[in-house]
């Protein structure tokens, strides 16, 4: 269930605010509304976060040997802090070293074929009145240097001619002697000697490796880090709200100021105030209030109104606590005004489960993995997670509806042992090929089932039921809502629609013969006529209520405005029947791939020497096969709750989970 909530507003002295704020993180009961901090104290921790996590980030990237192992050192908070920053320094020198070398290698490629070229050595020779200049040209244009022009050529090779030009005063960049062919280019000098060049490359390798020593060894400080985000979480929860709160200055005391508080109707208050406002569940208000005594705070109390914004904790037992694990992980919470359908997921879900994976051999493997993590859990004397308990239900389901349909493993009933076959139940079997008559007639001429058209009717029949759950929460909610009452019978309407939807469905798709929409009787009744009329009635009942708010004719009036989707949602009553047939469909293809890899199996079996490949293309194939039917679990499973199910129920998932301000 959803536990009721009270929405609290809270008074306390300005300059008491922090202390009451640990008290009530200690308290951990009070959700508090989001509030936006700021100041210097705040920034300085969300700092040391960024830095801790980035610093935790460059030491994950470090490889360690499989055999090494690192023994971790617990350090302080603010020790933890200075080593991350730290190893943020460190890894900028790094990424420095690495950017000198990458220049430093250029330079040195650019003047690879100049031989050794020292700037020192040009200026020099300037302050003898003798200025030389570098200059490259392509070697085919080296004759057509002009006569004028004083050159000594270095070297020359099949692309380009290095040479040298002496001229009576310094060249600047872009000035050229007269005479010079447009090919020739300047080589800019180095900032240095190309043998410093080398020895700086030589000494960031080595700063480099020095580096990367120094960063392994601040690799055992890595658990103390991740201690430490926990505490700079704690501390930046604390400043926000400490920063944030709403507060008073003494001098807005007078009353001047419009936000300002009064404890009275007469007497303005004498010290400053403060105030936070917040949510606790009603079973914990006396809790709260017995700490607002002892810390003499004052507070209101009063049911949240439409407009606020409430967090939703949900309560049940362990048995339906067991889906919570997956609704985490799907990031799944029911408004607070909504239902909570746990115990209906739950129930729901692991009889989809069971259908989607439906091998009773994988079933059996996925209960051995929960009963080792039991056994592990129980052996480490640690309380036994949900996630464990939900994992031993799939299984066991699993292997429920593989001994129900005679599949395991993707074996031929013929390749099973008879006591196997004799677990099935005949009509959803695989083990048997007989066809069934209609449980209300004895008659052959009104059409047989086939184990497939069975199994089909099973997947509606699950539809009919969930969606009828929806509709009769619904009918069960709107009888205690006085203003709305009589949108009971809106959700009857759709109640019955579905009923007779289930018959149309079952003639369009299963078999027209044995469900036929016009003649035959079950048992003496037109059941197809009788679903029409259903469908009619339904629909007429679900237009004129479905949107009743007090007055049937604007009920009626909203119903028409909009009735092209009211007109679409009997297709969508089909469809949403209709596409519950997935459980059947998706559970034969992982049934036809464990098939494959058995008969791709079969020429291996019984040759000694090909028996390991046998085993690899197995594990291998079921493996692959039990990962497709897990991805098909989440994307098909989950789908017919949090969609079908969802929609029929007028549920949005809008919800947030109720976290309040603790220690924890």
């Amino acid at each position: 269930m959803i536990v009721q909530m009270k929405k609290v507003s809270l008074i306390v002295l300005q300059n008491e605010r922090k202390d009451a704020l640990k008290a009530l993180r200690k308290l951990g009961v009070l959700h508090v509304e989001e509030v936006q901090g700021g100041g210097d104290v705040l920034a300085s921790y969300k700092d040391q976060n960024s830095k801790v996590e980035k610093a935790l980030s460059i030491l994950g990237e470090i490889k360690v040997g499989k055999k090494e192992k690192i023994e971790q050192t617990k350090v302080s908070r603010d020790r933890a802090v200075e080593v991350a920053k730290s190893v943020l320094a460190l890894s900028d020198e790094k990424k420095s070293c690495f950017d000198r070398i990458t220049s430093d290698s250029v330079e040195l490629d650019r003047f690879s074929k100049w031989g050794e070229v020292n700037p020192a050595d040009f200026s020099y020779l300037s302050g003898k009145n003798i200025n030389i200049s570098m200059f490259e040209i392509p070697a085919e244009k080296y004759g057509s240097i002009g006569d004028g022009v004083r050159t000594i050529l270095v070297n020359k090779d099949k692309s380009q001619a290095r040479f040298l030009v002496v001229s009576d005063s310094p060249l600047s960049a872009n000035e050229r002697p007269e005479g010079l062919p447009p090919e020739a280019y300047q080589v800019v000098l180095p900032r240095c000697s190309t043998k410093e060049l080398s020895a700086e490359i030589d000494a960031s390798r080595k700063r480099i490796s020095e580096i990367e020593r120094e960063l392994m060894s601040d690799k055992k400080y890595q658990d103390a880090m991740k201690d430490s985000l926990s505490v700079i979480a704690k501390d930046i929860e604390l400043e926000n709200l400490y920063s944030g709160m709403g507060y008073e200055d003494k001098s807005d005391a007078d009353g001047a100021d419009s936000h300002s508080v009064r404890l009275s109707k007469t007497e303005p208050s004498s010290v400053p105030l403060a105030w936070l406002t917040g949510f606790v569940p009603v079973d914990s208000m006396k809790k709260f209030e017995d700490e607002a005594r002892l810390q003499k705070w004052a507070y209101a109390a009063s049911d949240p109104s439409e407009d606020d914004n409430v967090p939703t904790k949900l309560k049940n037992n362990k048995f339906v606590e067991l889906i919570y694990p997956l609704t985490d992980f799907l990031g799944t919470v029911p408004g607070y005004r909504e239902y909570d359908i746990s115990g209906w997921f739950l129930l729901f879900f692991t009889v989809f489960f069971g259908m989607i994976f439906g091998d009773g051999g994988y079933g059996a493997l996925v209960t051995v993995v929960g009963l080792a993590l039991l056994l592990k859990s129980v052996a480490g004397g640690k309380k036994v997670p949900p996630v464990i308990g939900l994992v031993l239900l799939l299984g066991v389901a699993t292997m429920v509806w593989g001994a129900v349909t005679c599949t395991w493993f993707g074996l031929t009933p013929e390749q099973l042992p008879s006591w196997i076959k004799a677990l099935s139940v005949a009509p959803l079997s695989n083990a048997c090929t007989d066809e069934w008559l209609p449980f209300w007639t004895t008659d052959a001429s009104a059409g047989t089932l086939t184990t497939a058209n069975n199994l089909q009717i099973f997947c509606f029949t699950l539809a009919l039921v969930q969606l009828c759950v929806a509709h009769l929460k619904g009918m069960a909610r709107y009888a205690k809502d006085k203003v709305h009452r009589l949108k009971v019978i809106g959700e009857f309407g759709s109640f019955i629609e579905l009923i007779g939807m289930y018959w149309v469905v079952l003639s369009m798709v299963v078999s027209s013969t044995v469900f036929p929409l016009v003649g035959g009787d079950v048992y003496g009744v037109p059941a197809g006529t009788v679903s029409i009329a259903l469908v009619l009635a339904g629909f007429l009942l679900s237009f004129v209520f479905s949107n009743y708010e007090g007055s049937v004719a604007k009920s009626v009036l909203e119903s028409v405005k909009n009735i092209i989707s009211v007109l679409l949602g009997v297709v969508n009553v089909f469809s949403d029947i209709v596409s519950y047939i997935r459980l059947w469909a998706v559970g034969l293809a992982g049934a036809a791939i464990s098939n494959t890899v058995n008969t791709m199996a079969g020429p291996l079996a019984g040759r000694a020497v090909m028996f390991g490949a046998l085993i690899v293309l197995l594990v291998f194939g079921h493996g692959l096969n039990m990962i497709l039917n897990l991805l098909s679990v989440i994307v098909h499973g989950v789908r017919l709750n949090t969609l079908e199910f969802s929609n029929h129920l007028g549920m949005s998932w809008s919800g947030f989970k109720y976290s309040p301000f603790s220690e924890k």
